[in-house]
């Protein structure tokens, strides 16, 4: 019986990427759920409603619910983010691949 580095740092590959997509997808749930309790919405149906929405809605959409212009919720939406980011950081560690040697 072998071992086969191609499968083996395909399957790394796999596993990185689903890591890194599920950490993404965590942050923009949360940075959602964060400008909800800012405007007095409930996080979880916020997030839930807008966690799967396109990119380029996104803004849109926030805008609507928030009743703020495009340009205060796009800054808004980034330092959401950026403040998720921090706490799945603390949480979760570095979301950055594992590099082999």
């Amino acid at each position: 019986m072998a071992w086969d580095l191609a499968r083996a740092l395909h399957r790394k590959a796999e596993v990185e990427s689903a890591r890194l997509q599920d950490f993404a997808f965590q942050q923009r749930a949360r940075a959602i759920g964060l400008i909800a309790k800012a405007h007095g919405r409930d996080p979880a149906d916020l997030a839930g409603e807008l966690a799967v929405c396109p990119d380029a809605e996104l803004i849109e959409r926030l805008s609507d619910i928030t009743g703020q212009d495009p340009a205060a919720t796009e800054s808004a939406l980034s330092a959401a983010l950026a403040t998720a980011r921090q706490q799945l950081l603390a949480e979760l560690g570095d979301p950055s691949p594992h590099r082999l040697a």
